[in-house]
């Protein structure tokens, strides 16, 4: 899925576009712990989701010290956590498939959002962290599920 988030040329209109996008995140998250059979999978997911709440964090302190008003999220949300709930129909491995998918567009929000000359330093900083960390889940989603399909 294309993702317009980090795309926005001022900065509180790409700081609510990465807020709505981690919140979405989130909602998807929650999907996939309540879906996955292995406990070790949805442990690591939910590590992975503790990530978000720091993303979400960082990026709230930076609307509240510039006056920003907070979002409550999207509607994408539904789309995101609606992937996971189909996936759910052919498990852990279509699950994950579904979250890589996800985890994609918030890597591509992160790049988009590194190269607006409104990012300031700050958001910089906040971006360059959270980019780290959703390539790190997207990678481990790939894996994990080109792995669980090889032992399918």
């Amino acid at each position: 899925m294309t993702t317009f988030a980090g795309t926005q040329d001022n900065l509180e209109d790409l700081v609510t576009s990465l807020l709505n996008l981690e919140k979405d995140a989130l909602e998807a998250y929650d999907a996939v712990i309540e879906r996955l059979e292995d406990n070790t999978l949805s442990a690591k997911v939910s590590e992975f989701r503790q990530d978000h709440h720091k993303h979400i964090s960082a990026l709230t302190e930076l609307a509240n010290n510039n006056g920003f008003e907070i979002p409550d999220g999207t509607m994408k949300s539904m789309l995101t956590s609606g992937k996971v709930v189909m996936a759910d129909l052919f498990g852990d491995q279509t699950i994950l498939k579904a979250m890589g998918s996800n985890e994609e567009d918030t890597v591509q929000a992160y790049e988009n959002a590194l190269k607006q000359s409104c990012c300031n330093k700050e958001l910089k900083d906040i971006c360059t962290k959270a980019h780290a960390d959703e390539v790190k889940h997207q990678e481990w989603m790939e894996k994990t599920a080109k792995q669980a399909n090889k032992a399918a």
